[in-house]
């Protein structure tokens, strides 16, 4: 459990970020940020609403109390990113909440600004086939909780080409994925990934500032082809309306 500085108009948030090989959600209530992590890919659809339901019971609230839903949009595993959207989509439309889209590279940013001060982040995940995801962002110094500045957006390239600009701290598992490309970028941070606490912060300022989107209009952020959803996911989606309605 941690305190944050939140926006002037305080909400409540549930963020929920499964594009990694850990499952994490986060409730953002009266300042006060609470967490649970699942590792293990294959368990996402399962763990997230159990860990939803355990928050939400701590603070004494209903999903209907709440403001909204986030979720890490991506990029991001496949299915974990599909997972999130699903269930956020679910439970914002059972509870008739907006819905706030936030991209992983931008949370993992945060998570690195967070750690270590650094005011330009690049993050770098690991995307598989020999390929990273990658983006660079730029802090406000002192700024408190502040969205950052976007320097270079999502993209997915070889390791190799990751280009960035000037001389940021680097973080995420592309660096220990693909330690030859990285090997004299200066100062980095391969074990911090995307976390929902981060989510859910960014999310507190997009909502403040009205930036929401409906549960139908709520899309995973993809930089390769889109995939259906799978009859599990399917599950998943139906079982978070139900939660969500009750």
């Amino acid at each position: 459990m941690s305190t944050i500085s939140s926006p002037s108009s305080p909400s409540t948030i549930v963020a929920i970020e499964t594009s990694s090989e850990a499952a994490s959600v986060a409730l953002l209530h009266g300042g006060i940020l609470t967490s649970r992590v699942s590792a293990g890919v294959r368990t996402h659809s399962q763990s997230v609403l159990p860990m939803i339901q355990e928050l939400l019971a701590e603070a004494g609230i209903t999903l209907r109390q709440c403001s909204a839903i986030a979720f890490g949009a991506g990029p991001g595993s496949f299915t974990g990113v599909r997972t999130a959207c699903g269930v956020a989509q679910g439970l914002a439309f059972g509870a008739s909440l907006p819905v706030v889209p936030v991209v992983t590279l931008e949370a993992m940013a945060l998570a690195c600004h967070q750690h270590g001060g650094a005011a330009d982040v690049l993050a770098v995940l690991d995307a598989r086939m020999g390929e990273v995801y990658w983006a660079q962002y730029r802090f406000a110094a002192g700024a408190g909780l502040a969205a950052p500045q976007l320097l270079q957006a999502a993209t997915l390239s070889a390791p190799a080409d990751v280009a960035a600009q000037g001389a940021p701290v680097f973080c995420g598992n592309g660096l220990t994925a693909y330690p030859a490309a990285f090997a004299g970028v200066g100062e980095q941070y391969g074990t911090i990934m995307p976390h929902a606490e981060q989510v859910a912060q960014l999310a507190s300022l997009a909502l403040a500032a009205g930036r929401t989107v409906t549960a139908a209009e709520a899309q995973p952020l993809y930089l390769r082809n889109k995939v259906a959803y799978t009859q599990a996911e399917r599950r998943d989606i139906n079982a978070a309306k139900t939660a969500g309605g009750a």
